[in-house]
């Protein structure tokens, strides 16, 4: 098997249109690593689903293990550096939704369309099931606190998760696209509001959210001293 490096750019890249936050973002972590990462998630995409043999799994398992023995031989003492994208949203690799160095990551990559609405194409997987053929609910609700901190963040008001409350409308499935939208709504001081849901393409409702946001104190300090 012959890797390219140029693969694990496109996958940093994927070639959405508009500005974009995410995994997508120019300078997110290495092309190589950006690599690694996506090979993980193939792997673990595979381990869901083998059928293989059990002396072949025991071989399989011994070979990874030499393999994560190699990783471990020098480790990082910080994690991914932080940065900011064009509309000010932090983002960084290691990013549990949308960290190009992160397997756990779909990676998910994101739009700010003209009128500050986050837009984000995304399909679950397999990995991702909870009820049998649906998406965890947990895994839905991971996406929704994330792009609606984006839409808060876009709009201003970046802060901290302070209340999700979601509506299962109807099952999220696995392997079909979807998308998922979040609009900034209000601000009172610290406190900032957004509305989401993940949907069918044809904008059919699965999930329905709304989330409180609270920027925290040192924050606003440090806006603020640095005005």
């Amino acid at each position: 098997m012959t890797i390219e490096l140029a693969s694990a750019e496109n996958a940093e890249n994927p070639g959405s249109t508009g500005s974009t936050t995410g995994a997508s973002a120019a300078g997110e972590g290495p092309a190589a690593l950006a690599l690694l990462a996506q090979q993980v998630r193939d792997l673990v995409d595979a381990v869901v689903l083998t059928g293989v043999p059990q002396d072949e799994i025991v071989e399989i398992t011994a070979e990874l293990a030499v393999l994560t023995d190699r990783l471990r031989a020098l480790r990082r003492t910080s994690r991914h550096p932080l940065a900011f994208d064009p509309e000010g949203v932090p983002r960084h690799a290691g990013n549990a939704v949308t960290g190009s160095a992160n397997p756990y990551a779909l990676p998910l990559v994101s739009q700010v369309t003209p009128d500050g609405t986050i837009r984000a194409e995304l399909s679950f997987r397999q990995v991702h099931e909870g009820p049998p053929t649906s998406v965890h609910g947990g895994v839905s609700a991971m996406i929704l606190d994330h792009v609606l901190g984006q839409a808060v963040a876009v709009a201003g008001g970046a802060g901290m998760t302070g209340t999700l409350t979601l509506r299962y409308v109807r099952r999220v499935p696995y392997g079909e696209p979807l998308v998922a939208t979040a609009e900034y709504v209000r601000s009172e001081g610290r406190k900032s509001w957004a509305e989401g849901r993940i949907a069918l393409p044809d904008g059919t409702p699965l999930v329905e959210a709304t989330g409180l946001f609270v920027t925290p104190r040192a924050w606003t300090e440090e806006v603020t001293g640095a005005q």
